[in-house]
């Protein structure tokens, strides 16, 4: 379902390619936010991040492995991301780019056969 969300998303995105206004632009006319490539282009759909948890100074964790899934448009830059500990879907507007090691795709793996033996 995220393919389909960031799909939609990036298609509102863009004025249409007869438009004269970029203003008609569907996102623009919804959110009266302009959809900026600095804040909003930043990770490709599928990338490993840590994000940066809310923590205060208790030894909880302050980083979480998550894999980027869309951006939420709003006007921090924030990113929709499924977290790898909680399987569920967290917007955040801090993170780190890492490279994607076994571990992980163990773990996304795992979460397949998961969410396939609940649904079925």
């Amino acid at each position: 379902m995220e393919v389909i969300y960031n799909a939609v998303i990036w298609l509102n995105c863009f004025a249409h390619k007869d438009g004269k206004n970029v203003m008609l632009v569907p996102h623009n006319r919804i959110t009266r936010l302009p959809f900026d490539y600095n804040k909003h282009c930043t990770l490709q759909f599928g990338t490993y991040v840590q994000v940066h948890e809310p923590h205060d100074n208790s030894l909880m964790p302050r980083t979480a492995g998550s894999i980027a899934s869309t951006p939420s448009g709003n006007a921090q830059g924030s990113y929709y991301f499924l977290s790898l500990h909680s399987s569920k879907r967290v917007i955040r507007n801090k993170w780190m780019v890492l490279r994607m090691s076994a571990e992980v795709i163990t773990t996304v793996h795992q979460l397949a056969t998961t969410c396939k033996n609940t649904k079925a």
